[in-house]
């Protein structure tokens, strides 16, 4: 690495690359441009993690900002390429993922005359970020860069966009002004603030959850986001509360705990877990819904709780707090904290009926849970072929220790892996892109994750699930895989259908459209093209030999699981419409 420019010779790009460092940027997800910035990044301890397109490059920012928890940087050019951010920015905004985009502009002279590739950047990303500027001047340099990490990283976390015209970056760097003051502060870990819940609220919550008959904790994805797993851990334990968790939720708690649901939400059909514990989700008469946005496929399509149930909703977001269901008691402010504050509450509160209570709670869970895995037994233990996802899922279960980490695409695959693994510690191990859930995310998600990984010295194994069709979008980042010498073990569900839209048009006008038919692919041959190690699997007698190999390699496995198509996830909707396996 060259040696740092003296101090005459810096760059308004080294100025911008010192304060990311700052703000404890190491690494960035980047193609060419900004290249002024790419090439002054190494002499401040930034590297450059390359994608080969830029909505993947969002993507593993995404997947590194989540298991980070440090605000995930991607960069691209003006253009074509700035326009391919749009979708994993839309993920990140709304699965509240800190996020900076830097995208070089335009030089200042040829703005607004139709230079190439000239857009509006400004309007573009407006939609889908949280704060959006153009920085024109060296000396409001350090004002931008700490308001962008500061937006990404605060209140909701969610993503930022930075525009610098590419003449700006390679300008000498101003002088320190008398009236500007030099910053050290690092902005970019989430969450950024913390603040609690009004008092006297937490105090009402905690009286009502005491005297609740049939309460119950649903769990989303902010309880990850503010690290609130143990602080909800010991609510549960200490207030005898059973806790259920959204997709994005999954691991907030262990769910070998005894009073843990599972995920519930739209995927509670026959071969869920949760399955024969949806009257306990309905009868409930009191709901404390933590960092969970109330949407769609949380509530089942607003159709997961009864006409009774009265709700107490903690967020820092207060624009969410009693969004789709009104609460009776608002709690806005950061879980962590607030759930500190609610279970000293708890402490103040007769909880002998909550007590008393626990016994039948865990055996209602306990058989549940039995009677779902009897049911799933024969597809979880056949041998013949083709493979049966849920035979994977078990495998893949048996194998994986507490602090591995699973990434999964959208569709099919995060309701395999919602259902079929466990979190056998609470934290976030699971990650799906349920923010807007966009096919081909999973593989460079998992990139960003292993990054992270590996970033924080740990040991944690990489698995990522896709299906073939969302397989098909980041074939290429297979080549980034093997550049970049990541142990990830890449499992893709080959079914040769788009799964989820042909059963969803089957259910909903009784026939499918001709687009959700492929031709064989060789996934395996791919793999080997870019130089990955690529095993076909052909049925379930083969599953476990060649997961096991494949986690241990510790190196890029890709395995083509030639998958069953009639396997479908237990989505509620589907119920009723096909024959079922078990």
């Amino acid at each position: 690495m060259p040696d740092t420019p003296a101090a005459a010779n810096a760059t308004v790009a080294l100025r911008l690359a010192e304060a990311f460092a700052r703000h404890g940027v190491s690494v960035t997800f980047g193609q060419s441009l900004p290249s002024a910035f790419h090439l002054a990044a190494p002499h401040v301890g930034i590297d450059q993690k390359v994608y080969r397109q830029e909505n993947a490059g969002g993507a593993m920012a995404d997947g590194y900002a989540r298991v980070s928890r440090k605000v995930g940087v991607v960069t691209a050019q003006n253009g074509p390429a700035a326009t391919l951010l749009v979708p994993p920015l839309a993920e990140a905004l709304k699965a509240s993922v800190p996020v900076l985009a830097l995208v070089q502009e335009v030089t200042r002279d040829a703005f607004d005359r139709n230079a190439f590739q000239e857009l509006d950047h400004l309007r573009m990303f407006e939609p889908v970020a949280k704060w959006v500027r153009r920085l024109d001047r060296a000396d409001r340099l350090d004002d931008y860069v700490d308001m962008a990490f500061t937006a990404a990283a605060s209140g909701r976390p969610g993503p930022a966009v930075l525009l610098v015209p590419a003449d700006l970056l390679t300008e000498a760097a101003p002088p320190a002004s008398s009236l500007l003051r030099s910053r050290s502060l690092n902005l970019g870990r989430i969450p950024l603030d913390r603040c609690v819940a009004d008092p006297a609220a937490v105090a009402a919550a905690a009286e009502a959850l005491a005297a609740a008959r049939r309460p119950l904790v649903v769990a989303g994805g902010g309880v990850h986001l503010s690290g609130a797993a143990p602080e909800l851990a010991a609510l549960q334990e200490a207030a005898h509360l059973p806790v259920g968790t959204t997709v994005m939720g999954k691991g907030a708690v262990d769910e070998g705990h005894p009073l843990s649901l599972g995920v519930v939400g739209y995927v509670m059909g026959l071969g869920a877990r949760a399955h024969a514990l949806r009257p306990m989700v309905e009868g409930a008469d009191l709901v404390l819904l933590v960092g969970n946005r109330t949407n769609q496929n949380g509530t089942d399509s607003w159709k997961l709780f009864g006409p009774e149930t009265r709700f107490i909703h903690l967020d820092a977001d207060p624009m969410e707090v009693g969004r789709n269901y009104e609460a009776q008691h608002r709690l806005v402010g950061d879980a962590k904290l607030t759930l500190a504050a609610l279970a000293t509450a708890m402490r103040d509160q007769d909880l002998r009926m909550r007590a008393a209570a626990r016994t039948a709670v865990e055996r209602e869970i306990a058989a549940a849970v039995a009677g779902w895995r009897d049911t799933i037994a024969g597809v979880t233990t056949g041998d013949a072929g083709p493979c049966r996802p849920e035979r994977v899922m078990a495998e893949l279960d048996r194998l994986l220790a507490p602090d591995d980490i699973v990434v999964a695409d959208a569709s099919y695959a995060s309701i395999w892996v919602a259902n079929y693994l466990t979190a056998k510690r609470a934290g976030q191990r699971f990650l799906t892109p349920r923010g807007i859930a966009g096919l081909g995310w999973g593989l460079p998600m998992a990139i960003g994750a292993r990054i992270a990984a590996d970033e924080a010295g740990s040991g944690a194994r990489v698995v990522c699930l896709c299906g073939d069709g969302g397989f098909a979008h980041s074939w290429a980042e297979l080549e980034t895989l093997r550049r970049l010498e990541l142990p990830v073990t890449l499992l893709v569900l080959n079914n040769g259908i788009l799964g989820y839209q042909k059963h969803a048009e089957e259910v909903r006008f009784g026939e499918h459209t001709k687009a959700v038919n492929f031709a064989a692919v060789d996934h395996a041959a791919i793999a080997r093209a870019c130089g990955v190690e690529g095993v076909t699997v052909a049925d379930g007698a083969g599953i476990a030999p060649a997961l096991r190999a494949a986690l241990d390699a510790r190196r890029p496995v890709l395995l083509d699981l030639m998958t069953d198509p009639d396997a479908k996830p237990p989505i509620s909707a589907f119920a009723g419409h096909y024959p079922e396996p078990f």
